[in-house]
């Protein structure tokens, strides 16, 4: 019995030592997420593991940054953001921002195609970059 309460003691302290640590909760990019992305995204790794809970409209950002636009498996994209993804489109940090900034101008832009839709219809304008660094780094650190 005892040893069976230490072992939950002990668990109970890792978890919330590991949570007291975790320099991405103390970050604007972390702020910014959760007031203004995750009613649409979740951040979850490939085991299952999720890293922070947020809605289904849009994909699943956990490893999004360095990855081909329009090619998170168990998404339905629209076919502009997968023509985009087609013609060379990957998300670093220049072209996330300009993105988040403006979705559809941005397609539009980067097809070349005054016709082009996004289905982001959120804009940004503020913590594009912040919100880039922290989906930078937490799919790092969860990575390992």
């Amino acid at each position: 019995m005892i040893a069976k309460i230490a072992l939950v003691l002990a668990a109970m302290t890792a978890a919330g030592a590991a949570q007291a640590e975790d320099p991405l909760s103390d970050t604007e990019g972390y702020d910014v997420f959760k007031k203004r992305c995750r009613a649409c995204h979740t951040v979850a790794a490939d085991d299952g593991t999720v890293l922070f809970k947020g809605g289904r409209t849009g994909p699943n950002l956990y490893g999004v940054i360095g990855r081909t636009a329009g090619s998170e498996e168990d998404y339905r994209y629209r076919d502009d953001i997968v023509a985009a993804g087609e013609q060379g489109l990957v998300w670093d940090e220049e072209s996330f921002v300009a993105y988040v900034q403006d979705p559809t101008g941005f397609l539009k832009e980067y097809l070349d195609d005054s016709g082009a839709r996004s289905g982001m219809t959120f804009k940004l304008r503020d913590g594009g970059v912040a919100v880039y660094e922290y989906l930078r780094d937490v799919s790092a650190d969860a990575a390992g």
